[in-house]
C-alpha cells in the first residue's frame, strides 16, 4: 500500500515535468487505480469510486468542447475585467527589445545549449590594436586628480586626441568613417577608460550609448545619416541627447516640453515645423555639445499632420548655435567633471526634416528610445563599473599584500578577508555580467530586461568593491591627493547609481515589471488574446494559453518541490558543465522553476494591483537578476577555459548570489498577501527548510589569498584594466607586489637567523628596510641580488603607502611626481 501511494505522488510529479496531455493523466490515473487492486488488494467498489474522483476532472479537461463552455469562457471574461490597463508608453517599454536568456529563466528549465552557443569574448585585431595602443595613450594622459583640481575638465590637447582617433565614432559603421567596433570591443574601452579617470571614460561613452548616432542608424533618413554620421566619427560634431526634465526624471514617459505643429520661416523659405520649448538637464555633454538631440511631446492643434492632434513623444537633431537654443552652463556632479549641465529653449521654430527619420517619425520617439536604449544600458555604465572596480581591487589586494601591522600584513587579518573576500568574489561576477551582456548584444539581441539588470546589479555591486577598499587601506582612503586611488571614485560612485534610470525604479519597474510580462510565454499573449474583439477566435486561442499556462505552473511546482526534496540532485544539469559547478545548474534550475512559480501565483493572487507591490515586484526581479549573474559566471568560466585557479571566485560569486536569490523569495513569502497561499509556496520551493548557505569563511580565505597572490588567476580578475607605468601609487603598489613573494620567502628563510639573534626581526617600517637588508647581506644571509629586491619592494612600497600632504593653504602641491626615497 505505501508503495503504491508513493508511486502516485511520483508519477504525478513526472507527468506535471513532462506537461502532458489531458488524455495521458487519464490513462495514467486509471492504470495507477488497476495496479492498487493488483498491488495493493485495493477492493473494486474503492477503484471505482477512485475512478470516478480522479478521472472525472481530467475527463472534463480532455473534453475540448466541455472545457471551453465550463472553464475556458467563464475565465476568459472574469481575466478581461481584471487585467491590468496599459497605456500607450507602457505598452511600448514592454514590447521593445528582445528578449533572451530573461526568457529561459523565466521558463522555469533553462536551456543551456542555447546560452553556451555564444562563442567567447574575442576582439578582432584592429579592435586589439586600439585598445593596446590609443586607449592605453588616452589613459596616460590623464587623471581624475588633474581634470577635478586642476583644469576642471579634460584639457584640450584630450578632447583633440579623443576626436582625432575616432573614440566617438567606435558603433559608427565604417562606410560613415566609424570604427564599426562590435559590442565587446566597445565595452573593453569603456571598461579600461573607466579604471583610469571618470571624465574620460563618460566623454567617450555617451556618444556611443543612447544619442544621436545610435537613433540615426536605426531611424534616420539616409540625407541625415550622411549628413551627420560621418561628421560624428571624425568628432566635427559632440552630441548630446536631452530626455530629462525637472519633473519628469524616471517618469521620462511624462515630459512637459512640448512641440506646436505649425508653418515657420527657415533658411527664408516657408516650412512645417515646431515651436518647441523645453527645460532639460543632468544632459551629459550639453555644455559643448554642437548637435542636441531632443525628445519632446508633439501637439498639433491646428491638424496640420493629418492625423492625432497629440501624436507623442518625439526626438529631432537641432545645432546648438540655432536660435533659441540656450546650452553652456555646467552641473557639478560630485566633484566629477564630465561635461553635464542643463539646455532650454522657449518657442525655438525647427523645420519638422529635423525629425530623426522625418514626419514619418512624428509621435515614434518613445518608442525609438525603448528599443536604443537597451544596448546602450547594457554596455556603458556596466562597462565603466567594471573598470574602477579593477582599479579597486588591484590598488587595495597590493596594499593589503604589503602593508604591515603588528609585524603581519594586514591582508592576513580574518577582518580584512572578509572585505577582500566580498571585493574579488563580486568584481569576478561584475566581469562576467559584462561580458555575457555585450555578447548578447553583438548576438543581435536588443536585451531590455538584460541590461536593466546589468546597469543595476554592477553598478550596486561596484559600490559594495569600493567601499570595501575604503574600509581596507583607512587613512590613505580618506586624504585626498594624487596619491589617492579610491578617494574619487568613492566619491562618484552614486552618480553610477542614479544616471540612465535610478537603480530603485530600475529594480522595482524594469526588471521585473517589464520582464514578468514580455519574458513569461503566455501572458502577453493572453493579455493580446483578450483584447481581441472576436469573441469565438478569442475563446479558441485563450483556451490554449489557458491550458498551456496551467500546465506551465504545475510543471514549474513539481520541479520546484522535487529540486527542494532532493537538494537539486533530481533536477537535470548541463552536459557540458564541468564537474566543479554541475551543481549550480541544478541550483539555478530549482530557483528558476521557483521563480517562475512566485511569478504566476502573485499575478493571480493580486492581478493588476502587482505593479504597484513594489516590495514584491522588487524582490521578484532580484530572483531574476541573481539567476542571471550566476549564468554569466558559470559562461565565464567556461570561456575562460575552466581554470582551477579561478574556481574560488566561482564558487564565492555563485553561492552568494544563490543565496540572494533565496532570501528574496523568502521575503516575498514572509510578506505575501495570501498567508495560505504562502504557506503552500514555502512547502513547494523549500520543503526542507533554506537550501543555499553564504559562502563559509574557508571559502572567503581562498579568495583573499588568490587575490595576494602574484599570477594568471590575479591577472585574469584584473585583465585589461591600466595600469600606469610609472609616478603612479598604483604602478608603484603592483611593482611592489610583484615583489612580495621574494620578500615572504626571505622572511620565512631568515626566521631561524632571526630567532638566534644574528638579525633584528625584519621591520615594519619600509624606510628602515634597506638598512636591515644591508645588515642582512654584510652578515651573508643574503645574497646581492636578494638585497636588491629588498631595497626595490622598500622603495616602490613606502612610494605606495604614503598619504599626499599640502601646504596650510591647501596648496595642492604635486610632491607625488617627485619620488621620494625611502629613508635609510
Amino acid at each position: 500500500m505505501l508503495i503504491w501511494l508513493i508511486l502516485l505522488v511520483v508519477v504525478k510529479l513526472a507527468l506535471m515535468m513532462a506537461r502532458t496531455s489531458a488524455w495521458v493523466w487519464l490513462v495514467a490515473e486509471l492504470g495507477w487505480i488497476w495496479l492498487g487492486g493488483r498491488l495493493a488488494g485495493v477492493e473494486l467498489p474503492v477503484q471505482v469510486l477512485l475512478a470516478i474522483l480522479m478521472g472525472t476532472p481530467t475527463l472534463l479537461v480532455a473534453l475540448k468542447s466541455v472545457r471551453q463552455q465550463l472553464m475556458t469562457r467563464p475565465a476568459l471574461d472574469l481575466f478581461r475585467k481584471i487585467m491590468p490597463r496599459m497605456s500607450a508608453t507602457e505598452r511600448d517599454a514592454i514590447e521593445a527589445g528582445t528578449v533572451w536568456w530573461d526568457a529561459e529563466l523565466f521558463s522555469g528549465r533553462p536551456h543551456w545549449p542555447r546560452l553556451f552557443e555564444l562563442p567567447p569574448p574575442r576582439l578582432t585585431p584592429e579592435e586589439q590594436a586600439f585598445l593596446d595602443n590609443e586607449v592605453e595613450a588616452l589613459c596616460a594622459m590623464v587623471s581624475d586628480w588633474e581634470t577635478s583640481v586642476k583644469t576642471l575638465d579634460l584639457p584640450p590637447a584630450v578632447w583633440q586626441f579623443i576626436k582625432d582617433k575616432g573614440f566617438l565614432g567606435m558603433i559608427i559603421p565604417r562606410q560613415y568613417g566609424g570604427k564599426q567596433f562590435s559590442a565587446y570591443a566597445h565595452s573593453q574601452v569603456i571598461m579600461k577608460l573607466g579604471s583610469r579617470s571618470s571624465a574620460a571614460a563618460i566623454a567617450v561613452m555617451v556618444p556611443n550609448s543612447l544619442g544621436p548616432a545610435e537613433l540615426l542608424l536605426h531611424y534616420g533618413t539616409e540625407a541625415q545619416k550622411n549628413h551627420y554620421l560621418p561628421r560624428l566619427a571624425q568628432g566635427q560634431e559632440i552630441p548630446c541627447f536631452a530626455l530629462t526634465s525637472p519633473y519628469a526624471g524616471s517618469d521620462a514617459a511624462s515630459i512637459p516640453d512640448i512641440g506646436i505643429v505649425c508653418k515657420g520661416v527657415h533658411e527664408g523659405r516657408e516650412t512645417l515645423g515646431f515651436r518647441v520649448t523645453w527645460s532639460k538637464r543632468y544632459i551629459t555633454l550639453a555644455p559643448i555639445a554642437t548637435v542636441l538631440g531632443l525628445a519632446f511631446r508633439v501637439r498639433d492643434p491646428d491638424g496640420l499632420l493629418g492625423g492625432d492632434p497629440e501624436p507623442g513623444i518625439t526626438c529631432a537633431l537641432i545645432p546648438t548655435d540655432h536660435p533659441g537654443v540656450i546650452t553652456g552652463r555646467r552641473h557639478w556632479p560630485l566633484n566629477a567633471v564630465f561635461q553635464n549641465g542643463p539646455t532650454e529653449g522657449q518657442d525655438v521654430f525647427i523645420p519638422a526634416e529635423w525629425v530623426i527619420g522625418g514626419v514619418a517619425q512624428v509621435g515614434r520617439g518613445w518608442r525609438m528610445l525603448m528599443e536604443c536604449l537597451a544596448a546602450g544600458r547594457a554596455i556603458s555604465l556596466p562597462s565603466s563599473s567594471v573598470g574602477f572596480s579593477k582599479l579597486a581591487v588591484r590598488g587595495t589586494s597590493a596594499y593589503a599584500a604589503m602593508r604591515r601591522q603588528f609585524r603581519i600584513e594586514i591582508g592576513k587579518f580574518e577582518g580584512v578577508q572578509e572585505a577582500l573576500a566580498r571585493m574579488g568574489g563580486n568584481l569576478y561576477m561584475m566581469d562576467a555580467t559584462r561580458r555575457l551582456s555585450a555578447l548578447a548584444v553583438d548576438a543581435g539581441e536588443k536585451p531590455s530586461v538584460i541590461s536593466a539588470i546589468s546597469k543595476y546589479h554592477v553598478t550596486e555591486r561596484g559600490r559594495m568593491v569600493v567601499n570595501d577598499g575604503m574600509d581596507v587601506i583607512g587613512g590613505k582612503g580618506i586624504c585626498m591627493g594624487p596619491g589617492n586611488f579610491l578617494a574619487r571614485i568613492y566619491q562618484q560612485v552614486p552618480i553610477a547609481i542614479t544616471v540612465e534610470g535610478a537603480n530603485i525604479l530600475t529594480r522595482c519597474l524594469i526588471i521585473f515589471g517589464q520582464g514578468a510580462i514580455r519574458c513569461h510565454p503566455y501572458v502577453l499573449q493572453e493579455l493580446a488574446t483578450a483584447a481581441d474583439e472576436d469573441r469565438e477566435r478569442a475563446v479558441q486561442e485563450f483556451d490554449r494559453l489557458l491550458f498551456a499556462h496551467l500546465s506551465f505552473v504545475a510543471a514549474n511546482a513539481a520541479r520546484s518541490f522535487t529540486g527542494g526534496i532532493s537538494g537539486g540532485w533530481l533536477l537535470p544539469s548541463s552536459g557540458q558543465a564541468a564537474r566543479q559547478t554541475r551543481r549550480y545548474y541544478r541550483s539555478v534550475v530549482h530557483l528558476s522553476s521557483a521563480f517562475a512559480l512566485l511569478t504566476d501565483a502573485s499575478m493571480g493572487v493580486l492581478g493588476g494591483t502587482l505593479k504597484f507591490r513594489e516590495r514584491i515586484s522588487g524582490r521578484l526581479g532580484d530572483v531574476l537578476s541573481q539567476l542571471y549573474l550566476v549564468s554569466a559566471v558559470l559562461k565565464r568560466y567556461e570561456d575562460d577555459g575552466r581554470q582551477e585557479a579561478d574556481l574560488p571566485y566561482v564558487h564565492w560569486s555563485v553561492q552568494d548570489a544563490l543565496n540572494r536569490a533565496q532570501e528574496a523569495i523568502i521575503e516575498v513569502l514572509q510578506n505575501f498577501p495570501n498567508p495560505w497561499v504562502a504557506a503552500l509556496l514555502r512547502v513547494l520551493v523549500f520543503p526542507l527548510g533554506r537550501a543555499y548557505r553564504k559562502p563559509s569563511d574557508l571559502l572567503g580565505t581562498e579568495v583573499a589569498r588568490a587575490m595576494q597572490t602574484p599570477g594568471e588567476s590575479r591577472d585574469r580578475l584584473v585583465a585589461d584594466a591600466y595600469l600606469p607605468r610609472s609616478g603612479d601609487p598604483l604602478a608603484c603598489g603592483e611593482r611592489a607586489f610583484a615583489l612580495t613573494p621574494i620578500v615572504q620567502q626571505l622572511e620565512h628563510r631568515l626566521k631561524a637567523d632571526i630567532k638566534e639573534g644574528k638579525l633584528p626581526p625584519m621591520p615594519q617600517s619600509l624606510r628602515e628596510l634597506p638598512a636591515w637588508s644591508a645588515l642582512a647581506l654584510e652578515r651573508g644571509l643574503v645574497s646581492v641580488q636578494e638585497r636588491e629586491a629588498l631595497d626595490a619592494f622598500a622603495h616602490e612600497g613606502d612610494l605606495s603607502v604614503q598619504v599626499d600632504d599640502f601646504g596650510a593653504d591647501f596648496d595642492l602641491g604635486q610632491h607625488w611626481g617627485q619620488e621620494r626615497a625611502p629613508v635609510s
